[in-house]
């Protein structure tokens, strides 16, 4: 074993239905106490990942292990584990004090223990006034406390969550993301996420993980996957909005566009003409009502929120650019207005793969 304090640990993790491969040989280690959420697009297998950590299927191959010990052959129900479903899966005919405690009876835990923990949990999510109500005479971020209070009574080893608000109207996702972080910070466990939403990964992860085609395309903490993506991939999945992406060749250190801008770009090694393409930020872009700067772009479309503004705009070649301010300025669509782009903050991708090649800041 690692002298690293792992909770949770993939070797080689393969997972297939018939002849379809979903997972493809997965090495993680999770650390005890992290807050982990795996995120990519739908069908990834990030949700088929988190049924083979809990036991709900098993793996084609490779070794999951919990605290050191290999738990491919444990039952589900003996792994010490709790999971929060995405459609909550309440027991409809029963009180909310008897949806919390159904499993521990199960187990034939003592009544004066069952009483205690969900006494404990329902005062930990603020759902004591409610043991004695029905799910049907909930609100929907109720249900999904209870759905939280069940998995807490069972003082699992690690929490598992499969997209749990994906339910919710926007401000009551807001509410619940704080209120499961609060949770972490408060109880400590091991907790993984699953999610599609990158926003919920940013903002409550101590870890991502990035999955696309059921193969692991980095891990890393939030700001260190915004700011150092490994490809194009990750730097287009994580961010809101989106990392801008632009078409063109490098030559040396001289980047080429296709839009008109050439920059000389301190990259690592040289190119001989290669196709690559730039991405840059939103937020890393200088906006002229003058019309200086790199090129112009177009105002298709923007947004005034107050406090931001978002552009949306397109070069002469038809390439799309989005611009993030953080002020308040006149706009008209259609209009021409100047962009310049922050070297500094520039990310190439060249090659198959779309990797980001080093660059001396």
């Amino acid at each position: 074993m690692s002298d690293v304090p792992y909770t949770l640990e993939l070797k080689d993790i393969k997972k297939s239905f018939g002849d379809v491969d979903v997972i493809h040989g997965i090495d993680l280690a999770i650390e005890e106490g992290k807050f982990v959420v795996f995120v990519g697009p739908s069908g990834c297998g990030k949700s088929t990942l988190l049924r083979l950590i809990a036991g709900l299927d098993d793996p084609s191959s490779g070794g999951i292990f919990l605290k050191g010990n290999r738990v491919n052959e444990v039952p589900a129900s003996e792994r010490g584990l709790s999971m929060v479903f995405q459609s909550y899966a309440l027991y409809p005919h029963m009180s909310v004090r008897a949806n919390l405690s159904f499993g521990l009876e199960n187990i034939r835990m003592p009544r004066e223990q069952i009483k205690r923990r969900v006494d404990d949990a329902a005062k930990l999510l603020q759902i004591d006034q409610l043991l004695e109500r029905r799910p049907g005479q909930l609100s929907g971020g109720q249900r999904q406390r209870v759905a939280i209070g069940r998995a807490i009574v069972r003082e699992p080893v690690i929490f598992l969550f499969d997209e749990p608000l994906s339910n919710l109207d926007a401000e009551l996702r807001l509410q619940m993301r704080v209120e499961i972080s609060n949770l972490h910070a408060t109880l400590g466990n091991t907790m993984i996420y699953v999610t599609h939403d990158q926003i919920e990964a940013m903002t409550m992860a101590d870890r991502i993980v990035v999955l696309r085609g059921g193969n692991i395309e980095q891990v890393g903490k939030p700001l260190d996957l915004y700011n150092n993506p490994a490809n194009k991939f990750v730097a287009g999945f994580i961010g809101a909005p989106q990392m801008n992406f632009m078409a063109g060749s490098l030559n040396g250190q001289t980047l080429i566009l296709d839009n008109g801008i050439t920059r000389e770009v301190p990259v690592s090694e040289p190119g001989n003409g290669s196709a690559v393409t730039l991405g840059i930020r939103p937020e890393a872009i200088e906006v002229s009502l003058k019309g200086e700067g790199d090129e112009q772009i177009k105002v298709q479309n923007f947004e005034q929120l107050g406090s931001v503004t978002y552009i949306y705009g397109t070069f002469n070649n038809g390439e799309s650019l989005t611009v993030q301010l953080a002020q308040q300025i006149p706009l008209q669509r259609g209009q021409m207005i100047g962009v310049t782009l922050r070297t500094n903050d520039f990310h190439i991708f060249g090659g198959e793969e779309e990797i980001s090649l080093p660059m001396d800041r």
